[in-house]
């Protein structure tokens, strides 16, 4: 587990954006269990990619006239077992932080792995963020 102090300014990125913090797997389960609308979760990080192109290209795609309904956000390396139960929603895809969801009406629809966040531009993941906006919301 990472110090709070460390975590603090990485998460309010995303809270001051319209994220809502989910802490525990119970918080996680009902919110992704959901059957209606649509909903953004952000696998959030403390590694290079999520502070460079991650953030900034999840709330720069938020800047779109289509968006998801609801915007969630767990922490990787701070609070566990909500990580874990995030992870099950996003079966068959591999662990990955950071990771970009959407859903819609409680299935998961598109994805953005670690592997497709690295090398890429913020723009670049905001534009691919609101390709899926368009299609799904």
């Amino acid at each position: 587990m990472y110090p709070e102090m460390l975590a603090a300014p990485m998460r309010q990125e995303l809270t001051s954006a319209g994220f809502k913090q989910l802490m525990t797997s119970a918080e996680v389960e009902s919110t992704l269990n959901k059957k209606q609308g649509t909903q953004l979760l952000v696998i959030n990080s403390v590694c290079g990619c999520a502070a460079g192109t991650c953030r900034p290209g999840v709330t720069a795609s938020l800047k779109s006239e289509k968006k998801p309904d609801e915007l969630i956000t767990v922490f990787a390396g701070m609070e566990g077992e909500a990580v874990n139960k995030a992870r099950e929603f996003l079966l068959p895809f591999p662990p990955s932080s950071p990771a970009i969801a959407l859903f819609k009406d409680g299935v998961l629809v598109h994805m953005i792995e670690r592997h497709n966040i690295e090398g890429r531009s913020a723009q670049m993941i905001a534009d691919n963020l609101q390709g899926a906006y368009d299609q799904f919301c």
